[in-house]
């Protein structure tokens, strides 16, 4: 008896038809004059492929594969198709050259596969809607300190109920950006409510509501931020915008239900908390000149470590604008994407869609970048992944939580990394907190006690480069001063990084290798001269920039 294998004659005749497709499009890529291509054969670019929706790109039989400047590549199926038509008009009146292609369904198939690497690259719009920015920017101008939010919220309180809601919102949020706050925290009491800004790391409490106006203003936010109304037992998030003359403003809202109510944070993304660039980030000339020679060589990993809220975003941002120009590609694995930078590609890990770090640092090498920023490494399969960028010709940025800049060896270690491919790997790895900067406007130089003087004496002690040092050799220090109309009364303003800084040289490549414990690490490091993070604390507190109560919050000095 002679059997028939249907799936195998099935596998043989859908080749047949792709064959034939293949040599009907080259036909009909002669009769129309457009270039046949196979997608099947050449790089695609994010950059192009997400000028065109998924969605629409499968209804119309059309991707964007290739982005150069204003020119951008696209293949299609059928050239008189009415929607293809329409995306060719859409993207030229964005001002882009289309290039237009012939290509099979079997060639779009692949590139429409590449979408889910490409999920994340753009910022969903869900739940986001936009707050008009009018009535913000004439709050802004007349707020200048805390005790200017106090005044407005306690005006808007007196309001009717009818304009409270909308009121408050809009004075909570100039408020934040009036003040460069980081974060807006509401939170019910047994009694009333308190609200609170964080700004320049600080908490500060600004005001207390009565609970009708907390059920109000809650119900505004999840409505602004696309939550739901009827849920108040379970943990959400969402987001909404504020339209500036200057750009976008992301507010990020977290809802968390607590004994009394639900606590609301809501955090304030302003690109313009890291306008700052690498050179006013508070390093000291030596370590800013290791960083820029690290940062300019084509491959290799930086490392940049510390606590939740301690910098180190900023840093790694000003690192990628520091690098960026035209002839790089770079790509990003964010949770989430806090700050949009023009030019580069961003991409937000999704743990529902299985989004990772660690798929989508895979993804991204398929990308062919130069220069590759993983957010935060937090697990062994990430690491690895990202040691294997930097050994294979790329420039990798990522951030992980340890509390010393030696850290990262021993942390990297404790993740099964192999010690020896460490010191091939590693450029440089860099500690850093955040400290409040003195008004240099209110602040007052103040004597040491004996206590800071010894203090001072033994940290200092240690330098291994004295030289580095000598112009902050005095013995007065500075307190913050009564306040003025520059800080807005606080007698501080602003916040200013204090670093350490470990470089892979053959001493600490040896240590990482033989004693990878964080004390024979630094002890290999300390020949290369870069202040510890209490040195450079006690240093920036002797040059006027801060003051000792404010180091020893974030900074072991004992």
């Amino acid at each position: 008896m002679v059997e028939f294998d249907d799936s195998k004659q099935e596998r043989k005749y859908e080749q047949l038809r792709q064959e034939e497709e293949e040599l009907a499009i080259q036909a009909l890529s002669q009769k129309y004059g457009i270039p046949y291509i196979d997608l099947s054969t050449v790089p695609m670019s994010v950059d192009a492929l997400a000028l065109i929706p998924e969605v629409a790109a499968r209804e119309a039989k059309i991707a964007a594969f290739n982005r150069l400047n204003k020119n951008i590549d696209v293949a299609f199926h059928e050239p008189d198709s009415e929607p293809v038509q329409k995306i060719i008009t859409s993207l030229e009146a964005q001002g882009l050259i289309v290039a237009p292609h012939l290509t099979s369904t079997k060639s779009l198939n692949f590139a429409w596969d590449r979408y889910k690497d490409m999920a994340f690259t753009s910022e969903s719009k869900k739940g986001m809607l936009d707050v008009s920015g009018d009535e913000i920017v004439s709050f802004i101008k007349n707020v200048h300190g805390s005790e200017d939010v106090k005044k407005y919220i306690e005006e808007t309180m007196k309001l009717k109920k009818a304009f409270r809601t909308s009121r408050i919102v809009e004075v909570l949020l100039a408020s934040a950006l009036a003040t460069k706050s980081s974060d807006i925290h509401i939170e019910p009491e047994e009694t009333s409510v308190r609200m609170r800004m964080r700004l320049d790391g600080i908490l500060t409490d600004v005001a207390r509501f009565d609970a009708e106006t907390y059920r109000l203003l809650l119900s505004r936010l999840k409505l602004l931020s696309g939550l739901k109304l009827n849920v108040a037992k379970e943990a959400q998030d969402g987001r909404f915008s504020i339209n500036m003359e200057s750009g976008d403003i992301e507010i990020r809202t977290s809802i968390l239900p607590g004994q009394y109510g639900e606590s609301i944070v809501m955090r304030i993304l302003n690109p313009d908390a890291i306008a700052a660039s690498i050179d006013v980030l508070g390093m000291r000339p030596e370590l800013l000149a290791a960083i820029e020679h690290e940062i300019a060589k084509p491959n290799g990993m930086i490392l940049t470590t510390g606590p939740t809220g301690s910098g180190k975003t900023t840093t790694l941002y000003a690192f990628l604008k520091r690098v960026h120009n035209s002839e790089v590609k770079i790509l990003t694995i964010e949770d989430p994407i806090e700050y949009h930078l023009q030019g580069i590609v961003q991409t937000q890990v999704d743990a529902e869609k299985n989004y990772t770090f660690s798929t989508g640092l895979r993804a991204a090498l398929r990308q062919d970048p130069d220069i590759i920023m993983v957010g935060e490494i937090r697990d062994k399969e990430t690491a690895e992944i990202a040691i294997h960028a930097a050994l294979t010709g790329h420039l990798v940025f990522s951030t992980l939580h340890t509390n010393s800049a030696a850290g990262a060896f021993t942390r990297l270690i404790d993740l099964d990394l192999n010690p020896r491919i460490l010191g091939s790997a590693i450029n440089l790895s860099l500690a850093q907190r955040l400290v409040r900067k003195l008004c240099t406007t209110c602040r007052q130089e103040s004597p040491l006690t004996e206590t800071e003087k010894a203090t001072v004496k033994r940290i200092l002690a240690d330098v291994s480069k004295p030289e580095m040092i000598a112009s902050v050799q005095r013995v007065n220090g500075w307190k913050a001063g009564p306040g003025c109309a520059e800080c807005g009364g606080d007698g501080y303003k602003g916040r200013i990084g204090v670093f350490e800084a470990v470089r892979l040289d053959e001493a600490v490549e040896k240590a990482v290798e033989e004693n990878p414990s964080e004390r024979d690490i630094k002890k290999a490091a300390a020949p290369q001269g870069f202040l510890s993070m209490a040195q450079d604390a006690v240093v920036k507190v002797l040059e006027g920039s801060t003051t000792f109560e404010e180091i020893a919050r974030v900074v072991d000095i004992s």
